[in-house]
């Protein structure tokens, strides 16, 4: 507990000066370590006592004492492929934007001494997915890259049915949790300041992609044309959910990629 919160105020304390360190690729180098365990495919410890989760990814989970829980396919290679990189090895913490996560763990890019970017690895090999949030965005177009690679070739998770991208008539009532989901966008709306598109004719039955107002400056910022997305096809990745038929909430425009 003393470790996490001297590392907390470090990252609050280091902010302003390590602002004008940032890099090109949107990084701010803050901290190094010796990663001395491996939780899981995208979970570590460093020799501070520092746990850092890798930014941006999502590698299969573990149970990790979580009852009824079952492993993910190929979550015991994707352990053991980052203790391979990472253990024992001296890595250096970049950040591109929040920090922290709810559980106090360290929100980072890590590269070894040799400059090997450890998420590209891990995506490159199939044994990850791009995972972004609204406030952690660098680097994802570089993310979305080594894992459209790994896809293409089948590799890792990308050989796993239970790890594919499902087409937007194909979903199933039950199917929920993480997923990406291609489909042809039909129509678009904006209701109430929230955007909708449709994959469907049936809003109530059919796949919904929606946007809240509260994230749309996000998608105006970066000049998301909803509207000339009809006719479209698309990829999003997010939370599947069912409430008037199954949908995405997108909070990022990083989550949705034009295919064509």
């Amino acid at each position: 507990m003393v470790v996490r919160l001297l590392f907390i105020i470090f990252l609050i304390c280091a902010g302003g000066a390590e602002a004008a360190a940032q890099g090109k690729d949107g990084l701010v180098k803050s901290g190094q370590g010796r990663v001395v365990q491996v939780v899981d495919g995208d979970t570590l410890f460093l020799d501070d006592g520092v746990q850092v989760r890798l930014v941006g990814i999502q590698a299969p989970k573990l149970p990790l004492g979580r009852r009824d829980f079952k492993a993910w396919p190929l979550a015991d290679e994707a352990k053991r492929v980052l203790q391979s990189l990472t253990l024992d090895r001296q890595v250096t913490l970049s950040y591109g934007g929040r920090r922290l996560d709810r559980y106090g763990r360290a929100l980072a890019h890590l590269h070894r001494d040799d400059g090997l970017w450890i998420q590209e690895r891990l995506l490159h090999m199939g044994l990850a997915r791009v995972y972004s949030f609204r406030d952690n965005r660098a680097m994802v177009p570089a993310m979305l890259a080594a894992e459209q690679q790994a896809r293409a070739a089948q590799v890792g998770i990308w050989g796993h049915r239970w790890y594919r991208v499902w087409q937007q008539k194909k979903l199933s009532a039950g199917l929920e949790g993480f997923q990406l989901v291609e489909g042809i966008v039909l129509n678009t709306a904006l209701v109430r300041g929230r955007i909708y598109l449709n994959f469907g004719q049936d809003w109530r039955q059919d796949f919904t992609i929606t946007v809240a107002p509260r994230d749309r400056k996000l998608f105006d910022r970066a000049g998301f044309d909803y509207l000339g997305l009809t006719g479209h096809r698309v990829r999003v990745r997010g939370w599947l959910k069912h409430y008037n038929g199954p949908s995405i909430e997108a909070s990022h425009p990083e989550q949705i990629e034009i295919l064509d």
